[in-house]
């Protein structure tokens, strides 16, 4: 049994009074002796000390065996109760916490996660001069996928869409699921040639796929608007250009890649 710090403070103590106990007799039987000698009536002086002495350090021994050790050791077992309580509902907290910040159809980061992850690279990246970049995706005609297959075979479609991005995206990647048909990657430390670079990879390998759910095989399309931030630039003003310009992929035919006039890329084939 492991013994614990406050038990063998306390076995250390009453280890002390067992000494004092049999010094206590040692001393009194020499003092009998010494005073045997120079006199001839009983030490009753010496006795009654010695016996009160003897009393109050079995009293000390008693309440530190049977009331103290006892107390402590209950505490201990409190303690240790209370220590794996808490750490139960620590770790139910973090899968609970896990779990509010994962969309559970495709195991990405949902938006609540993606909200507040986009805002700490945004302000942490502007700091050090480098930029963001945010890819958003929407799935060309997916509405008709769930009307025509039903929604067991949407949610396979979203599922393997949701893989391809992830294969995609590097370590410091964000991949999230917004909601529904649309997804988003936060790139960090890109140039805008490298990200229209990158947002064009991933809608050709998204477009090359085959997903086969039973009998049914199909093929989507992704229509991507992307934005880099600029110095000073807020989350929701990246967010917004890169919604606009996810509008003008959609416009100008869907599976495409827009980057904003600004940019002057528009890459992609009619859907």
């Amino acid at each position: 049994m492991k013994v614990t710090k406050a038990e063998l403070s306390v076995g250390l103590y009453l280890a002390a009074i067992v000494v004092a106990v049999a010094c206590t007799v040692k001393a009194h039987a020499v003092s009998m002796a010494i005073f045997a000698k120079v006199a001839d009536s009983e030490p009753s002086i010496v006795s009654g000390l010695f016996a009160a002495t003897i009393v109050s350090l079995v009293v000390a021994l008693g309440t530190g065996l049977f009331l103290i050790l006892p107390t402590i050791r209950s505490q201990l077992r409190e303690q240790g109760k209370l220590r794996s309580l808490a750490g139960t509902l620590e770790q139910r907290s973090q899968h609970l916490e896990q779990a509010a910040l994962t969309d559970p159809l495709t195991g990405l980061r949902n938006r609540r996660c993606f909200d507040r992850m986009f805002e700490e690279y945004v302000v942490a990246f502007d700091r050090v001069g480098r930029p963001v970049g945010l890819l958003l995706f929407d799935l060309d005609k997916f509405k008709a996928v769930n009307d025509t297959y039903g929604h067991d075979v949407g949610d396979e479609v979203l599922k393997v869409v949701a893989g391809c991005l992830t294969d995609f995206a590097r370590h410091r990647d964000v991949v999230a699921r917004l909601g529904g048909e649309e997804f988003a990657i936060i790139v960090t430390n890109m140039s805008a040639p490298g990200l229209v670079s990158f947002a064009e990879r991933i809608r050709q390998a998204i477009s090359g796929l085959t997903i086969r759910v039973g009998d049914v095989k199909l093929r989507t399309t992704v229509s991507v608007g992307l934005a880099s931030s600029e110095p000073g630039d807020g989350c929701a003003a990246i967010f917004k250009r890169a919604d606009v310009n996810l509008y003008k992929a959609k416009q100008a035919g869907r599976n495409r890649v827009s980057a904003g006039s600004a940019a002057g890329v528009l890459l992609g084939t009619n859907a």
